[in-house]
């Protein structure tokens, strides 16, 4: 065991007894959804429920009967972190996971660091504090037993719950939990072998399971109160408009409606069921203005391209000397690669409740930055943000769009306007025409080769009201190749954008690994190989780093080559291969494709993952078939495009989502690991779309340059 000296606060570790009955848990049900045999056999099995709960530090209590409540600190977004960070806590705390109840955390920026779901970062940034948390809370019931025993703690050992010693005594964690409040809080505490682990790296089901397939009030649109109106905001139908006026005459006739408010540019109107809301709106009559440019989608492809031809201020990153390297190269190759604006297209509509008065304001919903969002609406509503509140719902997706909180921030205002607890619902409609979207890029993308070697290589993106993160010009191929050099071009506009699932790179890798293909294709090599020698070549010669470690992207490499068979022939499997690093995580993927009445058909990928120790094997592998089935999609079919400021997109009629049918087979395979963990929800989105597009050029000859593919590729549509 490594000893880890404890790093938390005092108010970090409560210390108090508390009598409650098991209610007390807000917002959980012990059987929620189960049926009378499942009750009576969970009842076989669970310890009973307490009188008494006992506070033993901010992520844990015990009742005296050992049961076991953990506080999941982060936002629930649909990555299993409500179940993979408390199981965390439990291994290191050394209870048996059957006993053990989640809660979900509101938001506490004083004893939780980052309530934060975004970058795929949740368990990288909170394996150290959840695994201290468990870790001490052990040490301080084993320390509270020898006190009992009158022995030296280090004759004691802790699992499943009961605290033994050398002499065959045993108190379990429910018997301690009252006497161990009062105990100093140890300042050393041993942390696990992983080799010893029990529940990490054990298949777990999500604590949220049944209660989702019930039907269990878990998501923010679920959210209900006494009193609570529904209100469904008009906004303005292009971007580039603003409100001029509007008729709320037919709108006052529905049966239902409350009252109609207008905030800033906007209108709401307020209900006492969604649907009054919704037909409220629809007979709302409103005139708009132009106040900017009305977009096309056609000019910005024409501006886009024309800013690879401006000179940069300063580069990105720069190696070397690429304009020697490309003056002196034996050939120069140079492709253009383009993607549009993306929706999110979330399962849940944004929605939100608020409820704010004179002395308070109380926020419930899903939101991927509770912090910052009561920042913004404690801003907004000119009260101190220690009188803001905000619970945390399940999310039913985000994939980035609820980073912003704007919905929170309608819910909050319409709240203060109205003086009534009001909910924001969005239609599909509002949900994918309001914003925020993946920004239009382009990728210019040149390699200068001499002797057979790659010698020089730019990439200049160009993307709507967007550059690429500051980690991602390091990004491999970056400390392979001695002259080396990355720009940003950007286009102003009146759309708004943001991060969508994997920012940036979730295009960047389709471009950067189709172009690898087709210089392995240029040099008469093996992809796989061509990948594999520019790793070599950077490890001879002295070249500026990368932001990745070269034998872990080797090994992600090799597993998935020799798992896929790649290079064995087989009659009528066509392959592709795509490999990448994001979110601190290596990826590699292999994409086969069969030709089918004439069309090239994915069947299936082989992906082999290195993000350190897996958590939970069965989530770990839905975030990477997740990740790759979405990849797939949105570069195949993904499409949005802006007509006179007017997304030409407004429900799933009209806008192309992957089919169950078109779904492949995914063979995942991960590097055996005990390093800490790294991020899973999306850096295997990214290669997926440079996979297809290598598979399908390798059946139908076709290279892919702009996404959606159907576009590229006729047959495919």
């Amino acid at each position: 065991m490594t000893k880890i000296k404890t790093q938390y606060n005092r108010r970090s570790f409560i210390k108090s007894s508390a009598a409650a009955s098991g209610g007390l848990l807000l917002g959980f049900s012990w059987f929620a959804g189960c049926t009378p045999t499942e009750v009576e056999s969970a009842a076989t099995v669970m310890k009973a429920v307490p009188k008494n709960w006992f506070n033993i530090n901010t992520f844990l209590k015990i009742g005296e009967t050992g049961l076991v409540t953990i506080i999941s600190p982060n936002p629930e977004i649909g990555q299993n972190v409500k179940t993979s960070m408390p199981m965390i806590v439990a291994e290191e705390l050394g209870v048996a996971w059957k006993d053990v109840v989640v809660e979900q955390a509101p938001l506490n920026d004083i004893d939780f660091a980052r309530q934060v779901a975004g970058g795929s970062q949740s368990i990288r940034q909170g394996w150290e504090s959840l695994r201290m948390a468990g870790a001490t809370a052990r040490q301080l019931l084993i320390n509270t037993a020898a006190k009992k025993w009158n022995i030296d703690p280090s004759t004691c050992s802790a699992s499943k719950g009961i605290v033994k010693n050398t002499k065959g005594e045993e108190l379990t964690y429910g018997e301690l939990a009252p006497l161990a409040v009062d105990m100093e809080i140890p300042k050393e505490v041993p942390l696990k072998d992983p080799k010893d682990f029990t529940i990490i790296g054990k298949d777990t089901r999500n604590v949220d399971l049944n209660g989702i397939i019930s039907g269990q009030p878990l998501f923010g649109i679920d959210t209900k109160k006494e009193g609570m109106l529904y209100a469904v905001v008009l906004r303005p139908p292009a971007f580039g408009q603003t409100l001029n006026s509007f008729d709320d005459t037919a709108t006052k006739q529905v049966s239902g409606i409350q009252d109609v408010i207008q905030f800033g540019n906007k209108v709401a109107v307020l209900a006492t069921s969604t649907w009054a809301a919704l037909k409220g709106k629809k007979a709302l009559k409103a005139t708009w203005k132009k106040d900017t440019t009305l977009e096309n989608s056609t000019d910005h492809d024409v501006q886009l391209l024309a800013l690879f031809d401006e000179k940069v201020k300063e580069p990105r990153r720069q190696d070397g000397n690429i304009s020697k390297a490309f003056k002196e190269a034996d050939e120069v190759m140079e492709r253009v690669y383009e993607a549009p604006f993306l929706p999110h297209n979330c399962m849940e509509p944004m929605n939100f409740y608020a409820n704010v008065t004179a002395e308070k304001a109380e926020l419930i919903g899903p939101i991927q930055t509770p912090k910052w969002t009561r920042q913004r609406v404690a801003d907004l509503l000119e009260m101190d943000e220690s009188t803001v509140s905000i619970d945390l719902t399940r999310m039913g997706g985000g994939f980035g769009r609820r980073l912003y909180g704007d919905f929170a921030l309608e819910a909050a205002e319409i709240s203060k306007i109205s003086g009534k607890p009001i909910q924001v619902i969005f239609s599909r409609e509002d949900d994918m025409t309001a914003g925020t979207y993946r920004p239009a890029s382009k990728y210019k993308i040149r390699a200068a080769i001499k002797d057979g070697k790659i010698t020089g290589y730019h990439l200049a993106e160009a993307a709507v009201n967007a550059n690429m993160f500051d980690s991602i010009p390091n990004n491999f191929p970056a400390g392979t190749v001695a002259n080396y050099q990355v720009d940003n071009h950007q286009l102003e506009s009146n759309i708004t954008v943001g991060a969508w699932r994997a920012p940036y790179t979730n295009f960047l890798a389709f471009a950067e690994q189709s172009f690898l293909d087709e210089i392995a294709e240029k040099l008469e090599k093996d992809p796989v190989q061509l990948r594999l020698e520019l790793f070599e070549e950077a490890k001879k010669e002295i070249h500026p780093e990368g932001n990745y470690d070269i034998d872990k992207f080797v090994g992600v490499i090799k597993l998935a080559a020799e798992k896929s068979g790649w290079g064995k022939t087989r009659d009528g499997i066509y392959q592709g291969f795509s490999a990448y690093y994001s979110h601190n995580t290596y990826v590699a993927e292999v994409a086969e494709v069969k030709i089918v009445d004439g069309n090239p058909k994915i069947t299936k990928v082989t992906c082999a993952v290195d993000c350190g120790i897996v958590i939970n094997p069965i989530a770990a592998k839905n975030q990477i078939e997740g990740g790759i089935i979405d990849g797939i999609g949105h570069a195949m079919y993904g499409d949005m495009t802006f007509k006179n400021g007017v997304p030409q997109a407004s429900n799933f009629n009209t806008y192309r989502l992957i089919r169950m049918g078109e779904t492949p087979d995914i063979d995942i395979h991960f590097v055996n690991s005990f390093n800490a963990p790294t991020g899973l929800g999306e850096p295997t989105l990214p290669p997926a779309g440079g996979a297809i597009a290598n598979a399908i050029h390798a059946a139908t000859g076709k290279r892919m340059y702009k996404q959606p593919f159907v576009k590229e590729v006729e047959i495919l549509g």
